[in-house]
């Protein structure tokens, strides 16, 4: 039962990632082709050319790295800072946050 649940959530979180990519792809397409070929006078492109477009511009401007994800370096950098503090440097970030969360 435990396995099948699992399997449930993954199966559609991979439906919504597929969803949302194509969703993206129809949306970079519909802009290119409204805006570009009249400014530029560039050609209309397909859909699985915006597809290769946006995995392109993922490769060359994002990375594969999503957030903490990629990088669990990361993910506890705050926690590890914390853990290294004395407590003087606590008390004293503790008094600053206070200061400035104040409204």
């Amino acid at each position: 039962m435990i396995y099948f649940n699992r399997f449930r959530r993954k199966f559609f979180f991979l439906l919504f990632v597929l969803l949302l990519t194509g969703l993206l792809a129809s949306v970079v397409m519909a802009l290119w082709n409204l805006i570009l070929p009249e400014v530029l006078g560039v050609k209309f492109i397909t859909y699985w050319q915006a597809l290769g477009l946006l995995l392109l511009s993922r490769i060359l401007f994002g990375g594969f790295r999503f957030g903490a994800w990629g990088n669990p370096y990361k993910s506890n950098y705050r926690k590890r800072k914390w853990m290294k503090m004395s407590d003087e440097e606590r008390a004293r970030l503790r008094a600053e946050w206070k200061k400035r969360c104040r409204k």
